[in-house]
């Protein structure tokens, strides 16, 4: 037997899963709008430089699209508390017209008394995972 909490949320719900295509005009624009102009982001010569494959998206951005699965199924941008994560893989995004992909699903991991829910989160690129621990708590209605 599951036990609904607020809202007929369940743990074990899962969120409808989110695919969302990153290309390095995203990391352009994202660069521009958070200060963050990291070279590492935007010249594929200086990120193998430094030992990465190709230029890496922000992790901030990779965090904000794991968060935008969660907005989604609360429904208000404002229902999140909280969220965390830990950047386990870059999300490698090569100059080829397609970018990367990255690949959210979510599972309802706990609910509270209080009316929150914890939701974890899983974010993959390129078949793999690349946050850890990726949680966020949301105040259901």
């Amino acid at each position: 037997m599951t036990l609904r909490g607020r809202a007929g949320v369940a743990t074990g719900d899962e969120l409808e899963p989110l695919a969302v295509p990153v290309t390095r005009a995203d990391l352009v624009r994202y660069a521009g709008a958070s200060g963050d102009l990291n070279p590492i982001h935007w010249n594929e010569r200086f990120a193998r430089e430094v030992g990465l494959p190709d230029v890496i998206a922000h992790g901030m951005l990779t965090m904000a699209l794991a968060t935008r699965l969660v907005t989604r199924w609360a429904g208000d941008p404002g229902a999140v508390l909280e969220c965390g994560v830990r950047f386990t893989r870059p999300v490698v995004v090569p100059d080829d017209g397609t970018g990367a992909l990255v690949e959210l699903s979510g599972t309802v991991k706990e609910t509270r008394d209080d009316g929150t829910a914890v939701i974890a989160v899983v974010a993959r690129s390129g078949g793999r995972t690349v946050l850890g621990k990726a949680t966020a708590t949301v105040q259901l209605a």
